[in-house]
């Protein structure tokens, strides 16, 4: 019995960490906008974004495992009514169809560009792939974050960590001519939270019949601590190569670069 629930509690960690470790996260950018440009106030701002996490994550899981959802729709409806339920319900559709269009075409892109392959090539395979975890439902949904989050997981914290160590942290930073998305680490951070959390709010809200109720909460307490760990993780790293750092589309890239200058050709601009 512990040791499936210390399974359950892995694949669950997981797949939260895995809702919102997306392209963006992974590239840095979302982490340079909302936080890094915020100079070390934007360390206040991942402090903030943790503890929502954390607690987010571990109320989407009670209130799902409370109501034994299997989709998004039962918690939107018992949260907001059924009238704003079914509004929500549509707009959450429409911004998670978007993301969907974003990931099969950077697919196709990362495809495209480094392995010479055509575009659509990488864009089946995604397919392909998403529709393999769709037909095994909830298992294949837990078994694919297992597999997938591990690697970007460690490949993020691998690459800051060896950043900070390389550079290390300046002990004042060039004034910050930009503040991203907002003018305001705190908002900012609030901002963050807000957009990552929709596609977890559609992800756990589904597993309210597979997953026991203390599982679920340290499962989200401990994804939304994990993700925290990664975010400042990233944005020491970014505050290390600050301010060049702010004039790239892949900052985790130059990052890297910075690093091991074998990747240096890779880079986009």
């Amino acid at each position: 019995m512990i040791n499936n629930q210390g399974s359950m509690l892995i694949r669950l960690t997981a797949t939260y960490i895995g809702a919102v470790i997306g392209a963006g996260f992974a590239s840095g950018q979302e982490i340079l906008q909302f936080f890094i440009l915020f100079g070390y106030k934007g360390l206040a701002g991942v402090a903030v974004a943790t503890v929502l996490f954390a607690y987010l994550g571990a109320l989407i899981l009670y209130l799902s495992i409370k109501l034994r959802s299997g989709s998004y729709q039962e918690l939107m409806s018992y949260l907001l009514g059924n009238w704003a339920g079914r509004f929500m319900d549509l707009l959450s559709l429409w911004m998670l169809l978007g993301g969907l269009a974003v990931m099969l075409s950077g697919s196709g892109a990362v495809v495209q560009e480094y392995l010479g392959f055509p575009g659509w090539v990488g864009i089946l395979a995604a397919l392909i792939v998403i529709a393999m975890v769709i037909f095994n439902g909830v298992k294949g949904l837990l078994l694919a974050n297992v597999i997938l989050v591990p690697v970007k997981f460690a490949a993020v914290c691998i690459i800051a960590a060896l950043a900070i160590l390389y550079r290390g942290l300046p002990d004042q930073l060039p004034a910050i001519s930009s503040y991203g998305i907002s003018g305001n680490w705190l908002w900012s951070s609030v901002l963050y939270v807000s957009f990552n959390m929709i596609v977890p709010v559609a992800v756990l809200s589904s597993l309210g019949r597979s997953v026991p109720p203390r599982i679920g909460i340290l499962g989200g307490v401990i994804g939304g601590l994990g993700l925290g760990f990664t975010a400042l993780l990233v944005t020491l790293a970014g505050l290390a190569f600050y301010p060049e750092v702010a004039g790239y589309e892949v900052p985790m890239l130059y990052m890297a670069s910075g690093v091991n200058a074998g990747l240096r050709p890779y880079l986009p601009c």
